[in-house]
């Protein structure tokens, strides 16, 4: 049986504590005893920009906010899938998570953060998504195991009404809201309708095999 090593600690603003364990070559962020993210299951996050570009389309020089970077699997797949000239701003609010990414996991960053595309802020991303009127093609958001706020009780307000009227102000007509989900949530779902937004919900499997836990996204089309 191989280990598992504590490698570093992070305190979440006006959160929770979070944990960098590894297992032999696999990593995984977690939050007490709830597993946040691990390095084998990137499936559904990468699913999160693939499907973001698909709905898109080919519209010229967009710009993307990516709210969380995680372990990066959304911003590596973004990057991959998007035209040269896609800009993309990922907002972050922990520094140690960009930390991590740079230190024990810069294999697997694999240099996704020093891309001439990619805007690294450390932020909230409500208040990047509150600066912004009409000036993302998508935001994109995975800050927490979905919109029930588990690793930080901030995090709740992105998905109240005012937190999808901003995103909406904060988009360009046609612009795309796609928020990941660990699990379904109807009511976040009706809300995301109430809010004006045209919804897609899908669901999605962890794993890029198409197997493990089954993930939802909803896509909200301003």
């Amino acid at each position: 049986m191989i280990p598992l090593e504590h490698l570093a600690t992070a305190q979440v603003p006006g959160g929770e504590e979070l944990r960098l364990m590894r297992r032999g070559a696999d990593f995984m962020i977690v939050l007490d005893r709830n597993e946040l993210m691990n390095s084998r299951m990137s499936g559904s996050e990468e699913a999160l920009a693939e499907m973001t570009a698909a709905r898109l389309g080919n519209r010229p020089k967009q710009h993307w906010l990516i709210g969380g970077y995680g372990m990066g699997f959304t911003l590596r797949k973004a990057l991959a899938v998007t035209a040269p000239d896609t800009r993309l701003t990922v907002a972050e609010l922990v520094p140690e998570i960009i930390e991590w990414a740079r230190g024990p996991m810069a294999e697997l960053t694999a240099g996704c953060l020093d891309d001439p595309r990619t805007d690294l802020v450390q932020t909230d991303v409500a208040l990047a998504i509150a600066k912004g009127r009409g000036v993302y093609d998508a935001i994109l958001l995975d800050v927490d195991n979905g919109p029930d706020g588990l690793v930080r009780a901030d995090n709740g307000r992105l998905y109240s009404r005012e937190g999808l009227a901003a995103a909406k102000a904060a988009l360009k007509p046609g612009g795309v809201l796609a928020v990941w989900s660990a699990a379904p949530d109807p009511v976040f779902a009706s809300r995301l309708r109430k809010a004006g937004f045209a919804v897609d919900e899908v669901v999605v499997r962890a794993r890029s095999n198409g197997k493990g836990p089954r993930h939802v996204i909803w896509f909200g089309v301003r």
